[in-house]
């Protein structure tokens, strides 16, 4: 089957070969044929080894299709059913699980360390124990979770990560206030997703920062009431919240430099939600004194930072109600064997998200 395999950590492009074939099938596993899957930049932090993740791998964790296989002990799933893929999935028996932080559990993290496909040449990873650039994968049955007929696979996928992920972080992780004023840096299609949660909210003034203009302007049509680039935002908390700072900064890059300007565009007693994902190196730094005296909540947000399911299901309804807009976030399609292209438009931030048709 085809597949896009990166061969090592570093490069910036992957091959699309054909001789891939998805491995691990049996007892509590099944297997699904990938219909549609989003490019989230985790995909990319983890081709640069930002992400950690063993190679040679194939990306992709945004995906949904139809269950073709199910293993032993599997209840619950049906050969033809229509699925997301969750690519953290909960066991329901670890003490995150038991406390409820079923978005903490690390069973999904040690299927990362087991191979799901091999070459003629040898094993190939999923990324983050997925892999969904390829025709199918084998997975966890927890991996494979059921979506409604009137949800199409596109919307699927998204749901899978990135709009779960920003959504959650305004709604599970930070609690947005109505009424509240917010600032979202980094517009991709997590920050979009966490601007559009900002709105569900209530929130008053929602200010989305990024260097794209492109990005800028369709942050405005999913909610935000101003977009300004980076160096317009010092002058955006002096002219909304006459120089406080923002009652919520949420900062969706993952850099310790974007986040050390969250911390300082957010008031005294107000949040700075961490939602983007970064190197183990780079560390942001609060010195002791601003720490105790400013009272900012530092809240990161893990996959939304709440069940995944719960979270899954308020996205759909969210969606069918037409409060939240899935489909004008995918602004590119494209086959597989065009995938460095999208690359390409991810890296530029000419696209927000870009569905993968197989």
């Amino acid at each position: 089957m085809r597949a896009a395999v990166l061969h090592e950590i570093g490069q910036d492009k992957l091959e699309v070969l054909d001789d891939v074939e998805a491995v691990g099938f049996g007892p509590g596993k099944v297997k699904l044929r990938v219909r549609a899957t989003g490019l989230c930049h985790s995909d990319v932090s983890a081709m640069s080894g930002v992400l950690p993740q063993p190679a040679p791998f194939i990306p992709g964790h945004e995906g949904a299709g139809e269950v073709v296989g199910i293993g032993d002990g599997v209840t619950g799933l049906s050969a033809g059913d229509r699925v997301l893929v969750c690519w953290l999935p909960a066991c329901g028996t670890c003490p995150a699980c038991k406390r409820g932080q079923t978005q903490l559990c690390l069973a999904g993290f040690m299927n990362a360390g087991t191979p799901n496909f091999k070459r003629p040449g040898g094993d190939v990873f999923g990324f983050a124990g997925t892999g969904t650039f390829t025709e199918e994968v084998v997975v966890d049955a927890g991996c494979a979770v059921p979506i409604p007929d009137d949800v199409p696979f596109e919307i699927a996928a998204l749901i899978g990560c990135g709009v779960t992920t920003g959504l959650g972080a305004a709604i599970n992780t930070a609690q947005v206030e109505a009424g509240s004023s917010v600032a979202v840096i980094g517009c991709g299609g997590v920050g979009i997703s966490t601007i559009q949660g900002a709105r569900v909210q209530g929130a008053a003034q929602i200010v989305a920062v990024d260097p794209v203009e492109s990005r800028r302007e369709a942050a405005l049509r999913f909610g935000a009431t101003e977009a300004v680039a980076p160096d317009g935002l010092a002058d955006a908390k002096q002219r909304i919240t006459a120089g406080e700072g923002f009652d919520y900064v949420f900062e969706v890059v993952g850099k310790s430099v974007t986040a050390r300007t969250a911390y300082e565009s957010t008031r005294r007693g107000g949040t700075l939600c961490v939602v983007g994902a970064g190197a183990m190196d780079d560390n942001f730094q609060v010195n002791m004194f601003e720490l105790f005296f400013d009272e900012k909540r530092i809240l990161p947000s893990m996959y939304g930072g709440g069940d995944v399911l719960r979270s899954y299901e308020r996205a759909i309804g969210l969606w069918r109600a037409g409060r939240i807009d899935l489909e004008s976030m995918i602004t590119h399609r494209v086959q597989l064997a065009e995938i460095n292209d999208a690359l390409d438009q991810m890296r530029t931030g000419e696209a927000l998200r870009t569905c993968i048709e197989l």
